[in-house]
């Protein structure tokens, strides 16, 4: 499929989710412009200031870094983000949900934890923003801290998550060039979120990087350059290697649980809404989930139901055979009770927001 004009990209380099999306668009060798978001702009075309966007050549609107994979595997096919074999698509859907809804949360702190994260965040934005609206964003994101759990005294317990994860990424990338062997997938696009957007721009953890993961900065550059014209194979027979459950383990540890608790307050609340209250709120309330020990507040959102209902779609709709090879090859990983997971209520998007199915 020729365009015309290019794919417009509204995005920043230190967003987290422009950091998922920039690799795809690069991978499916899209003839796009990237340009730095104006939050009027993109207000006007979602009703949300979330970025980053897609402006099509037929100026069609994409939002949501889920969202915008799908629509790309669906007009550009070749090359394929998507891996169609059972165990390598859930892991790939559960590497996202991992992304999505709890790694924000060590991203987060590695940008504004600390007085002297903070203090190189607020210069890195208002070298990108410029003096006046970087400190406008800077300070926004610090009237959040709370909410997001970032103070300084959970530091510990997300810095042991992090340093657990990088190791287990780093054996995987010493020995494979993607995280499903020799060509990459929206997983790792979407775990460049994270790992890019965050810990690579930012000036403390960037120097962990070098310093400790350096496979994994190698990992990086392949994926902010993807020739993917040279990109060879997915692992064999729907297979995945030790070194990436060890991955998924190390994620699923401490993501699993979070993530379910995060669901079970969105039912909660939704068990009570009004019948007329379809849309769903962007925030619920802060709940106290538990990381390692350490006791964190953290903004509930309903899009983790979604998020949640990405994989369970995906699981569910194959075969019972599919879902038992699934569910061996996970084992142990501590995804299995997010998989076994059944919602009481379900989520769609209309007009980019969420709202809740009729009961």
């Amino acid at each position: 499929m020729t365009a015309a004009v290019p794919y417009r990209f509204l995005a920043f380099d230190l967003s987290y989710f422009s950091a998922k999306v920039r690799p795809a668009l690069r991978y499916k060798r899209l003839w796009y412009e990237e340009i730095p978001a104006d939050p009027t702009v993109v207000y006007q075309r979602t009703g949300m200031n979330f970025i980053p966007i897609i402006i099509t050549p037929q100026d069609d609107t994409w939002q949501d870094s889920t969202d915008i994979y799908a629509h790309l595997e669906k007009r550009y096919p070749d090359p394929p983000l998507f891996p169609t074999t059972p165990v390598q698509r859930v892991a790939s859907h559960l590497i996202e949900l991992y992304v999505d809804d709890f790694a924000l949360l060590s991203a987060m702190y590695t940008r504004w934890g600390t007085d002297e994260r903070e203090h190189y965040a607020r210069a890195l934005f208002e070298a990108t923003f410029g003096a006046q609206m970087g400190k406008l964003f800077a300070d926004t994101m610090m009237s959040r801290r709370d909410s997001l759990g970032i103070a300084a005294a959970n530091g510990p317990a997300i810095e042991a998550h992090t340093q657990d994860l990088l190791a287990a990424l780093s054996k995987h990338f010493s020995e494979h060039r993607y995280l499903l062997g020799n060509r990459m997938s929206f997983a790792d696009c979407a775990l460049m979120g994270p790992l890019y957007g965050h810990l690579y721009t930012d000036l403390i953890s960037r120097k962990l990087l070098l310093d400790t993961a350096l496979p994994v900065v190698s990992w990086i550059q392949r994926c902010n350059f993807p020739d993917s014209v040279r990109h060879k194979n997915w692992f064999a027979d729907d297979s995945l290697s030790p070194s990436l459950l060890e991955v998924l383990a190390t994620m699923g540890r401490d993501a699993a649980p979070v993530i379910l608790d995060m669901v079970r307050v969105v039912e909660r609340w939704a068990d009570d809404r009004p019948p007329d209250k379809a849309n769903a709120p962007h925030r619920l309330t802060v709940e106290t989930i538990t990381l390692r020990g350490t006791p964190i507040p953290r903004m509930v959102l309903p899009y983790t139901l979604w998020s949640l209902q990405q994989v369970l779609d995906v699981y569910r709709g194959f075969d019972d055979d599919e879902r038992a090879r699934v569910d061996d090859a996970i084992e142990g990983t501590g995804w299995a009770e997010v998989l076994a997971y059944v919602p009481r209520h379900r989520l769609r998007k209309e007009n980019f927001k969420l709202v809740f199915e009729d009961r």
